[in-house]
């Protein structure tokens, strides 16, 4: 294997929100490299103490080999996993590959300590595998059999990747919720971490959403973080982790919903998120837009507001203080009410009556603000509140 004297591409910068970020690269790539590196040790009896790679975006890398094991018939390495400025809770793991020569004349791989194993449908992988994804199990094999025809090794390997400590980091993932269990996934598309990925958020909606509806679940209920998830469970009696997690994009949630055939969905959100919703906003982060205070004080004027309310509404920082107002004004039921009857019109807009859609609108401190038209009626026709305590029950 050549030794590489320069640091390749890794780390090349790109702009993201008006700030330069450094990029990374994947645990598919880390596996790959290690992967490539422990074939070629092993089938040369050479040692290497870096290794290089082509990424499937195009991107070259030059990585360190670390932790090198020369054993009886296998050689194990591993290549530290670097992230940029992505907030990866891997980053700066180990991702180690043991490769040993075997029997017939084949490639074997498959997960080890710290790798997750698949239980439910609607994944890559089959139940009972390494939740090692396509793109990085080919590019694994790719590399050790492009080291295996290098040496005119006929012979059969088997291909061992693990991650020491991936148990306790998959706690921090998504894993647990999408049925991997014991370590994180193996993952990458492109073999490059892009800092801050939106189409990595976007996919794991995705992704969750499709292993509820390839197990069973034809509707489901969504909320955009940790505030509706322990009001779905406080004030609803749901259990909060059955909830798919859409962040910001709630267009998205609801274009992956149609694409999946989901038969409806319910959303349940703070006031400070889904307000937004009633101005057709579908992306409710604070950097897209921020029309809050707008629809208050519009819903409020409709209402019959005097412009002095109007205004104070207008000079809100928090939507707290928005419904304090509305509320001391007697105002805040009639608001709500024409608020969620836009909030219904632009969800039903987007799904394009592809799929029923309801939703919840709550503050910390009043609960319940509104509901949709069709969100009680969907609640009893889909069964979930009872789908949801047979699942406890279980």
């Amino acid at each position: 294997m050549q030794q590489e004297n320069a640091k390749g591409q890794q780390g090349e910068l790109v702009w993201k929100n008006q700030k330069k970020l450094r990029s990374g690269y994947t645990t598919g790539s880390c596996g790959a490299a290690a992967a490539k590196a422990a074939a070629y040790m092993l089938l040369s009896g050479e040692r290497a103490e870096q290794v290089s790679l082509l990424t499937p975006k195009g991107v070259l890398l030059y990585l360190e080999v670390e932790e090198i094991t020369f054993g009886e018939d296998f050689v194990s390495c591993a290549v530290r996993k670097d992230s940029g400025d992505d907030p990866d809770v891997t980053d700066k793991v180990l991702v180690f590959a043991q490769v040993s020569r075997c029997p017939g004349t084949g490639l074997i791989l498959d997960g080890g300590e710290g790798v997750g194993r698949v239980t439910k449908k609607g994944l890559e992988q089959k139940i009972g595998e390494a939740a090692i994804n396509r793109v990085p199990r080919r590019m694994i094999l790719e590399a050790v059999d492009e080291q295996r025809e290098k040496a005119r090794y006929t012979g059969g390997l088997k291909i061992i990747i693990s991650v020491p400590g991936g148990a306790d980091l998959a706690n921090r993932t998504f894993n647990p919720r999408l049925g991997i269990q014991g370590g994180i996934s193996i993952l990458g598309t492109s073999g490059i971490v892009e800092p801050m990925s939106e189409k990595a958020l976007i996919d794991t909606i995705y992704l969750e959403m499709k292993v509820l509806k390839e197990n069973g679940h034809d509707w489901c209920y969504v909320v955009p973080g940790n505030y509706g998830s322990d009001f779905l469970a406080q004030a609803l009696g749901f259990d909060g982790e059955m909830a798919v997690k859409c962040s910001n994009y709630i267009g998205e949630m609801i274009d992956a919903a149609v694409g999946l055939k989901m038969k409806g969905v319910f959303l349940v959100g703070h006031v400070g998120k889904l307000i937004k919703l009633a101005a057709g906003v579908m992306n409710t982060h604070s950097r897209q837009a921020d029309c809050r205070m707008e629809v208050f004080a519009a819903h409020a004027a409709m209402a019959g507001a005097p412009c002095g309310i109007v205004k104070r509404l207008m000079e809100c920082v928090t939507t707290t203080e928005a419904v304090e107002i509305l509320k001391k004004e007697g105002l805040l039921k009639e608001v709500m009410g024409t608020v969620m009857k836009r909030i219904d019109f632009y969800l039903r807009q987007r799904a394009g009556g592809q799929l029923q859609i309801g939703a919840a609108v709550f503050s910390l401190e009043e609960g319940i603000l509104g509901v949709t038209a069709c969100a009680e009626m969907m609640l009893a026709s889909a069964g979930l509140r009872e789908q949801t305590q047979k699942e406890k029950a279980e």
